[in-house]
């Protein structure tokens, strides 16, 4: 008798063990990870808003964070990941947004993989960022030249198909008339670059600045700190890996003095499925 009720209330048990955990299957939140830099942040933030999956409260904008989200009907537990990693983390949850450059370092292909895309905004154009007061000398100028070139226009057309965008409105031949090349003959330009898209762009630029016998140094880093720190110092001439209101935050937050010299590109960021193949868990 003893070893039946056993038995019957093992069967209990098991039987509620599995229905609660049915039914924490059915009602676990979704989760998606977010950059947690703030301006790309608010970023992802804002193009969950503008798919209707999220409400941000009034006025939040360019700085929004997770506690800005004023409506959050699906329950999405959001997960501030550093942007470099989200790739690494996607696997591990429903949905992520990811910054292009980094989809494409983790050889993604962001027109073919990603679930929805932001708007190509210019705010958000990659520029490139030098020590204040060094924006007008020659070095700078003829970097700036042969990004702005036709060129590198058309590798990025040509390689991102999308995914990268370029911004620059009319593309010339590389080179900047009032730039003095022969005082820059055997001279060396270095930059600090993310690896992709922006140490592959400024291979064509390489190239171009090559024909001026002036070297280009690409220096890669996967951080969002370190390129402007070295600019800061005075160790890299320039870096190419950010947009503005990003460097707007990190001057304001480390008492660092950099400035955009040129806008060059865009990389919209997409959203991304995990666990989860479609946007249907959203809807």
């Amino acid at each position: 008798m003893k070893k039946a009720l056993s038995l019957v209330l093992a069967a209990v048990i098991l039987l509620t063990s599995a229905l609660a955990l049915a039914s924490c299957g059915k009602d676990a939140a979704l989760t998606i990870a977010v950059p947690n830099d703030t301006t790309n942040e608010a970023r992802a933030l804002l193009l969950l808003e503008a798919l209707g999956f999220i409400t941000l409260k009034e006025g939040a904008g360019i700085t929004a964070t997770i506690l800005d989200i004023a409506e959050n009907p699906k329950n999405i537990d959001f997960k501030e990941v550093e942007a470099a990693q989200l790739p690494n983390v996607l696997q591990d949850v429903d949905y992520a947004v990811i910054n292009s450059n980094y989809a494409i370092a983790a050889e993604m292909n962001p027109m073919e993989q990603a679930l929805a895309m932001e708007g190509a905004a210019s705010a958000y154009s990659n520029i490139v960022a030098v020590k204040e007061g060094n924006e007008n000398t020659d070095k700078v100028k003829a970097l700036v030249a042969a990004l702005e070139s036709k060129a590198v226009a058309d590798f990025i057309t040509e390689t991102y198909a999308g995914a990268v965008v370029s911004v620059v409105e009319n593309p010339g031949d590389g080179f900047d008339a009032d730039v003095d090349y022969a005082a820059l003959d055997g001279e060396k330009i270095s930059v600090a670059a993310s690896p992709a898209p922006h140490a592959e762009i400024l291979a064509i630029a390489k190239d171009i600045l090559a024909e001026k016998n002036i070297t280009l140094e690409i220096v890669e880093f996967t951080d969002y700190v370190q390129p402007n720190n070295v600019v800061e110092s005075g160790e890299i001439d320039a870096n190419y890996f950010q947009h503005v209101p990003y460097l707007d935050d990190f001057n304001a937050e480390n008492g660092t003095h950099i400035v955009s010299a040129a806008a060059i590109h865009v990389e919209p960021l997409g959203l991304y499925g995990g666990k989860q193949t479609t946007l249907d868990a959203l809807k």
